[in-house]
């Protein structure tokens, strides 16, 4: 009922930057929280940035300072701007979306996932 789809992602040298995106469609009522965590081999999914629908935005400490993340309601979407990245941001980045579909049902949605490597 609800799909994700990601696009960015690939090799950065270290101190590059890029861009992830995501985009949802799908009998979606209404977006609540839309974010981006990410899993490095070996280790568990974390959240690296987080869009709330009061406008309000966290991001993990890790991240502060060289990480953005914005949101387009009517489009649905959501983009991590990524700067100053380091070999320890590689990992498989997913977009996570939540919300309302119709009759109040909530739904958690999850992209299909982008890896990020980065280079030292």
């Amino acid at each position: 009922q609800v799909q994700l789809v990601e696009a960015g992602g690939g090799l950065v040298q270290a101190g590059g930057s890029l861009t992830l995106a995501c985009a949802a469609s799908g009998s979606i009522m209404s977006i609540t929280n839309m974010g981006w965590y990410r899993q490095a081999p070996g280790k568990e999914r974390e959240l690296v940035a987080n869009s709330r629908a009061d406008g309000g935005v966290d991001y993990a400490d890790s991240g502060k300072g060289r990480l953005t993340i914005s949101r387009d309601n009517a489009k649905r979407t959501v983009t991590l701007q990524m700067n100053s990245l380091k070999p320890e941001d590689t990992a498989v980045y997913y977009c996570n979306v939540q919300g309302y579909l119709a009759r109040l049902r909530r739904f958690d949605a999850w992209g299909q996932g982008a890896q990020v490597t980065v280079s030292s």
